[in-house]
């Protein structure tokens, strides 16, 4: 008989979206006509920009010739791609980053889970609480951690709780903790960093020689010109730091997969015979490995954001749904609820009405409303009595789910 991973086992039930997906399910199955509005699960809706179609579309022709054909590419992603970002997003922002720092991959979600390869099990680890449920599941999978708790924790892991008493802007960890896990524009919260708050973390990871797992994919959506859109604006954190990005929000991209990590040649990790390893050569090797890279058709896509034409159809769609996410704050703030988020980021966190756990909300909404958002628990213990809201949406949907909603109130 064939053994298991049995730290499986150890995970919720369900991971929360499939969960949703399922309640939904079960209430349309008593109610077919029903007409659901979904502002839970952050998939995007507006069409791929024409810039980017249009080099798919080249890309695709192409790929039809002999000359242009392009079989295996490079697992690290073709250079001209790279080239792009680091100079678009990094270089111009006075980040000292290269393009053989940067790795084209299919998914943050994936890079900050298969991260995981290359690091010990013997690592502290820090996530903040609410959270991403990913960065606490992939390592339950990989067995960085123990089982959880009877009130939801699980063992080996520091929670850093973010609520409204402190912005929900986590504290620094007062012991010594080795991965931290950071999500700046925060998901599920909304909320943002500033750059002395991204220098007190770095400043702390270089001291205690730790290493901050910096999830920026909704950098796109900051609208504050002052506020830092990379880790790296921070010096310092070229030493001490890898930052994930994705075309998934910023382009409408959650359908055709690419996405970006950082991973700086300075940073160091320690073996077991105490020598120190570069942290690019393992992640290198691991991609050499376990990954045959993006497309090509999908690369080409993806360099086209950056074209003027791009550039302007981007900034269009964040304008659109930062616009939704406007009209969700504003209808519900003057029904009476407690809203955070939603000015820098696609998602409204929404303080449950008095009396009413996160699940309970969600039940009220999809049967009293039918519009559907995310339970503030599936994100941790401290999001219990919250609910986001994404504004990844129509604007004749979301104008409806906020007369449903506002009308109940």
């Amino acid at each position: 008989m064939i053994s298991i991973n049995s730290n499986y086992q150890k995970l919720k039930a369900n991971y929360l979206f499939p969960a949703i997906n399922e309640r939904v399910r079960n209430f349309v199955d008593t109610q077919p006509k029903a007409d659901i509005i979904r502002l839970g699960i952050g998939d995007v809706t507006k069409p791929l920009p024409a810039a980017c179609r249009s080099a798919m579309k080249a890309a695709i022709d192409e790929m039809g010739t002999v000359e242009g054909f392009h079989g295996y590419g490079p697992e690290q992603g073709y250079g001209w791609l790279r080239e792009t970002i680091a100079y678009h997003d990094f270089q111009s922002r006075g980040c000292d980053i290269s393009s053989d720092e940067i790795f084209i991959s299919d998914g943050s979600k994936c890079d900050c889970s298969n991260m995981l390869d290359i690091l010990s099990k013997n690592n502290s680890i820090a996530v903040t609480d609410p959270v991403y449920p990913v960065y606490v599941d992939s390592n339950v999978m990989a067995g960085h951690t123990g089982d959880i708790s009877s009130e939801g924790y699980y063992e080996g892991l520091t929670y850093l709780p973010i609520t409204a008493d402190n912005n929900f802007i986590a504290s620094l960890p007062k012991k010594k903790i080795d991965i931290i896990y950071l999500c700046f524009p925060n998901n599920p919260t909304g909320a943002i960093a500033t750059k002395s708050h991204l220098e007190e973390w770095v400043n702390y990871a270089l001291k205690h020689g730790s290493l901050i797992l910096f999830d920026a994919a909704y950098e796109a959506f900051i609208q504050n010109p002052d506020l830092p859109h990379s880790i790296f604006e921070i010096n310092g954190a070229q030493q001490c730091a890898i930052e994930f990005r994705s075309f998934s929000k910023t382009a409408g991209f959650t359908g055709t997969r690419c996405a970006f990590s950082v991973i700086p040649k300075d940073i160091t990790g320690i073996n077991h015979e105490g020598n120190k390893v570069k942290i690019w050569d393992l992640w290198m090797r691991r991609q050499s490995t376990k990954f045959n890279g993006v497309s090509y058709i999908v690369q080409r896509g993806a360099e086209a954001i950056y074209s003027a034409e791009g550039q302007k159809e981007i900034k269009q769609l964040i304008n659109f749904y930062m616009t939704n996410a406007a009209i969700i704050y504003k209808e519900l703030e003057k029904v009476g609820f407690n809203i955070y988020g939603g000015q820098h980021a696609p998602y409204v966190w929404v303080k449950n009405p008095v009396g009413q756990t996160s699940w309970d909300f969600f039940d009220h909404l999809l049967k009293q409303a039918n519009v559907v958002g995310t339970p503030g628990s599936g994100f941790g213990k401290a999001g219990e009595g919250y609910l986001r809201l994404s504004a990844f949406n129509s604007r004749i949907n979301v104008e409806t789910a906020m007369n449903r909603i506002t009308s109940m109130y």
